[in-house]
């Protein structure tokens, strides 16, 4: 994509300080750190979220991922690293093309990520469960 500010570091049209590189995915560290060693993992090929993602994208992002998790582990001794990934404006994506976040974690980071827990019932657990194996392709 012409506009897609990942689609012009992965075409090395724009600097990033990159990490990684493979034939499917490009990481590179987050202008915005949350801590040293926030990284980020990139599908090469567009796909604007998680839908659009193929099985072979997904399994190629997801290797990367687990390859950058121990080689962040092993650089910066973090307590703990979390995972993030966002689709859509409602989830707190604002850049378009698929990509996940590394964030070494410590004690009094600064970063929580809460929600409100509802304990639904276990029939609606069951409802829900069923709806998602029924559309599944």
């Amino acid at each position: 994509m012409a506009d897609c500010v990942f689609c012009k570091i992965v075409a090395k049209q724009i600097p990033a300080s990159v990490v990684y590189e493979d034939k499917d995915t490009l990481a590179f560290m987050d202008l915005g750190q949350v801590n040293p060693g926030h990284v980020l993992v990139a599908a090469k090929a567009h796909a604007a979220n998680v839908y659009e993602l193929d099985e072979m994208q997904a399994a190629a992002v997801f290797r990367t991922v687990a390859k950058l998790a121990r080689g962040v582990r092993d650089a910066f001794s973090p307590q703990g690293l979390s995972l993030y990934q966002a689709n859509g404006t409602a989830a707190g994506q604002t850049v378009f093309h698929f990509h996940m976040h590394l964030v070494p974690r410590y004690d009094n980071d600064g970063m929580n990520l809460t929600w409100p827990v509802k304990n639904p019932p276990r029939e609606a657990l069951e409802t829900n469960a069923a709806k998602i194996r029924n559309s599944l392709r």
